[in-house]
C-alpha cells in the first residue's frame, strides 16, 4: 500500500522524499498549526519505508501520559525479515519537545481539536519525519463552502493569467 502507484518517491521543493500523504485530511479538517515530529521506528519498519510502503490515511495521533502516540498507521511487514518482524498497525511514539506536547495536549483537551497526520517523509538527513496538524473537523456545509472557495480562486487565477 503506497501513497502513489508504482512506488516512485516524490520530492518536495525543499528536498524531502514523501513516503505517504494524507490528502483527505485537508478536505475533512481545517488545519491550524502544523508540527514536525520524529517517529520511533524498529529496523524492519525502516526497511519497509525505504521500499516506499506506508499509509497514514486512517491514522491519528493522541496524547497519552505526556507522550504523543501515532495510532492506526499502516507500515506493512518487511517480506525479507525473519521472526523479528513488526506488527503493521502498532502504536508508534512521536518525538516532540515538551513545550510542543503541552501545546497539543491543551488544544485537544480544551478546544476539542484533533491531531491529524498530514505527511510522512524522509528529511535531508535521511530520518523519517511526520507532519502532524492541529485540526478542527469540518461539517458538510463547511466542506462545500471550502470547495467553492477553492474553485473560485482557481478560476480567478486562470482569468488573471489569460488577461496578461
Amino acid at each position: 500500500m503506497s501513497s502513489k502507484s508504482g512506488g516512485a518517491k516524490r520530492r518536495t521543493d525543499d528536498g524531502r522524499k514523501v513516503i505517504a500523504d494524507n490528502r483527505k485530511a485537508r478536505h475533512n479538517y481545517s488545519i491550524g498549526d502544523v508540527f514536525e515530529a520524529g517517529v520511533e521506528l524498529r529496523g524492519t519498519e525502516v526497511k519497509s519505508l525505504r521500499a516506499n510502503q506506508a499509509s497514514i490515511a486512517e491514522a491519528y495521533a493522541q496524547v497519552k501520559d505526556g507522550e504523543v502516540m501515532l495510532i492506526n498507521a499502516f507500515i506493512p511487514e518487511y517480506l525479507q525479515a525473519n521472526k523479528e518482524n513488526h506488527p503493521p498497525k502498532r502504536q508508534r511514539k512521536l518525538l516532540l519537545h515538551n513545550r510542543e506536547i503541552a501545546k497539543l495536549w491543551n488544544a485537544v483537551q480544551r478546544q476539542g481539536m484533533t491531531l491529524v497526520p498530514l505527511k510522512l517523509y524522509w528529511n535531508e538527513k535521511g530520518r523519517v519525519k511526520l507532519e502532524i496538524g492541529l485540526a478542527q473537523g469540518r461539517k458538510l456545509a463547511d466542506k462545500r463552502e471550502h470547495e467553492k472557495e477553492q474553485t473560485w480562486n482557481r478560476d480567478k487565477a486562470r482569468l488573471l493569467r489569460d488577461r496578461g
